[in-house]
């Protein structure tokens, strides 16, 4: 894993989750707003991520569901507009690795477990530096008081506990995302 500073690729990159619904399926759903950073060490363990998600950004393909995500029955995107992911450490051996951060959700902070796969490093056509990564952890929606829930004539609740992040992150090197902007504003110019 090349070592430096990068930022998330949000074009090429998804912030999704999974949760049961009604007890019989999943709903997915993902964030179209968010950005991060990523500083690579040489030695993985020694770096760090921080990721900011704008909760409003919410898009399950359900309007009126999106809608009540938003609302202050689930976690009041208008007065608690963003989540953030800060690393606190990092375990494993560069392919695979833990990444253990502060998730806030809801104005609620929790340490969890990001598990994180490293896909692989390139560069693109335009001679931009990349890396690729893919990441997972669950979460208890209680946890972050996200309690919102109806029951079930037939038992249970409309909405599970349990909630699967997942992350596709494609990734720039800083210096390289800084120099293809200069080069794009200098030919604008021209």
């Amino acid at each position: 894993m090349p070592a430096g500073t990068y930022t998330i690729d949000t074009s090429h990159s998804e912030v999704g989750f999974t949760v049961r619904h009604a007890g019989i399926s999943k709903v997915r759903g993902q964030f179209r707003e968010f950005d991060g950073t990523l500083v690579i060490a040489e030695d993985p363990t020694a770096s760090s991520v921080e990721v900011t998600i704008a909760a409003a950004s919410v898009d399950t393909g359900d309007q009126g569901r999106d809608n009540h995500l938003r609302s202050a029955d689930f976690w009041d995107a208008e007065n608690k507009p963003t989540w953030t992911f800060v690393s606190k450490r990092v375990e494993g051996d560069g392919e695979e690795l833990t990444v253990h951060g502060d998730l806030t959700i809801n104005g609620v902070t929790r340490e969890v477990p990001l598990e994180v796969e490293y896909n692989g490093a390139g560069t693109d056509p335009f001679g931009i530096a990349r890396l690729g990564f893919s990441a997972s952890t669950e979460i208890s929606r209680k946890d972050f008081d996200l309690t919102w829930n109806a029951a079930m004539e037939t038992g249970g609740f409309l909405v599970g506990d349990k909630v699967k992040i997942l992350i596709e992150a494609e990734t720039v090197a800083k210096q390289d995302e800084d120099d293809a902007a200069a080069a794009a504003d200098v030919e604008a110019s021209a």
